[in-house]
């Protein structure tokens, strides 16, 4: 009997491969997306700064690489340090490395994005950058092609992925009285965050379909993660479901890498054997085996606060428990909006605002604005503010720490933050004010889509900011003044 075959098992190569190179890859997106956006967000003049934060922050709630020195110059280099890093493992360079190497390219790539997460703000509290720092710190141990894949992590993977979809489940089933009468699809593909090129058509399919799609996802997220932890090939056949139901999801509007980051996890329960003969892979050294049983007696020790939430019937969503996001919880949509309400931001070159002014409507690439242009693609790629925006339109509070700050930008025309919009309606010189108004946006019928050409319909609701000027006396950068 040979002495690690408890221990790894070369059954797992096909999982273990396709669970890496998928993480890169969203590593890649992740980094892209820090790197091309954090000046007009947390940057030395960003919105919410880095600087600033980390001044009112002690380092135990965010530890982080920047408190050892923060210029934007230094963020833009690990960004892109990252990226690098990233595309190279994409690109098998983990493989081709030692394996003592190779473990320590992956604690790099973590340890990077746990450092623009700890000082990202509310930029980055999505669920999907706590997931992708816990897949990646098990991506750490997970070996390569110099051992047998460790059968111990690749179970901690399907325990991740279940807790990723159970949460969702039970969040669903003990919020929204829609999931329960499967009515929540009426209205989840217009009132979404950010809808895609085809949510239009998905929010018009017959309402019978919708009540089984709801069905179909309580069946996917409830009772297939229990599959994954039983025998060949039902475990494949299982992830197969899920990543099907991921891919239903990507079609129909922009979750950033959520939907891509869990068919990655789901790949890794897919048996190799199915296509081909497991290749022969060395045993592992003492020191990796008493590593990896270390790590996963850390990670079931830490399951036990978000198991506890699991079963509460206050179960939360997507919330971490440590600071290195090690072992969190997940969930999305406990409750679904029955109307979209959109913020439209506008400036104008006149000095006063009166009747007749002329305003000027500012164009953000992802969020509904222009009712004639079609919602496009941007997912795995993420547009924090366009997000955020989404936000605020269902509260103001979602926006006190960044609006004024934002507006303060448009005012200035700060080329920064004009790189996050789609269309800058004062090219040439910055506005003389900045207002936003609260509209309601619906999906046109088949009807109105054919006589207008508009996708969208929209409402006028209230002023969410009056009109305002920048006050270059409130600071030696200015202020908005209304």
């Amino acid at each position: 009997m040979e002495p690690f075959a408890w221990f790894a098992s070369s059954d797992h190569w096909l999982g273990r491969l396709l669970f890496q190179r998928g993480l890169a890859g969203i590593y890649l997106v992740a980094f892209l997306c820090a790197a091309l956006q954090f000046r007009a967000l947390i940057g030395e003049r960003g919105m919410t700064p880095v600087p600033e934060y980390l001044r009112r922050v002690p380092a135990r709630r965010a530890p982080s690489l920047f408190r050892l020195h923060y210029s934007d110059r230094f963020f833009a280099l690990c960004a892109w340090a990252g990226a690098a890093l990233a595309l190279a493992l994409a690109a098998g360079a983990g493989d081709a490395a030692p394996l003592a190497v190779s473990m320590l390219m992956w604690a790099v790539l973590w340890g990077l994005y746990l450092s623009i997460v700890n000082v990202g703000q509310t930029w980055y509290g999505f669920g999907w950058e706590s997931l992708l720092l816990e897949a990646g710190f098990l991506a750490i141990f997970l070996g390569n092609d110099e051992t047998a894949p460790p059968v111990l992590l690749m179970w901690l993977l399907r325990w991740l992925v279940f807790r990723v979809e159970f949460g969702a489940g039970l969040i669903k089933l003990r919020g929204d009285r829609c999931w329960r009468d499967l009515t929540c699809l009426y209205h989840h593909h217009e009132t979404q965050p950010m809808p895609g090129p085809l949510s239009w058509f998905f929010h018009r399919l017959p309402r019978p379909l919708h009540k089984v799609e709801t069905a179909a996802n309580h069946v996917t997220q409830l009772v297939v993660p229990f599959l994954l932890f039983t025998p060949q090939p039902v475990a494949t056949a299982a992830a197969g479901l899920i990543v099907v139901t991921q891919l239903w999801l990507v079609l129909s509007g922009n979750f950033s890498w959520l939907n891509w980051i869990t068919i990655v996890l789901a790949l890794s329960a897919v048996d190799g054997a199915l296509l081909a003969a497991a290749p022969r892979l060395p045993d592992p050294p003492l020191w990796y085996a008493v590593l990896v049983v270390a790590v996963t007696v850390l990670v079931l020790v830490l399951s036990v606060r978000p198991v506890r939430n699991l079963l509460s019937r206050h179960q939360a969503m997507n919330r971490s428990f440590d600071p290195l996001h090690l072992v969190n919880t997940y969930g999305a949509f406990g409750t679904v909006g029955r109307v979209r309400y959109e913020i439209v931001v506008e400036g104008t070159d006149e000095p006063v605002a009166r009747e007749g002014t002329v305003w000027r409507e500012y164009g953000f690439k992802g969020k509904p604005g222009d009712v004639r242009r079609l919602p496009r693609q941007f997912a795995p790629y993420h547009l924090r503010l366009d997000w955020l925006m989404w936000f605020a339109a269902l509260s103001p509070a979602y926006a006190a720490e960044w609006f004024g700050p934002f507006v303060e930008r448009l005012l200035e025309n700060d080329r920064d933050t004009l790189r996050l919009l789609r269309h800058n309606p004062f090219p040439d010189a910055p506005p003389a004010l900045i207002r936003a108004r609260l509209y309601r946006y619906r999906f046109t019928t088949w009807r109105e889509l054919r006589e207008t050409g508009a996708w969208w319909h929209r409402t006028p609701v209230r002023d969410f900011l009056p009109p305002t000027r920048l006050d270059r006396t409130a600071s030696p950068r200015g202020g908005a003044r209304r």
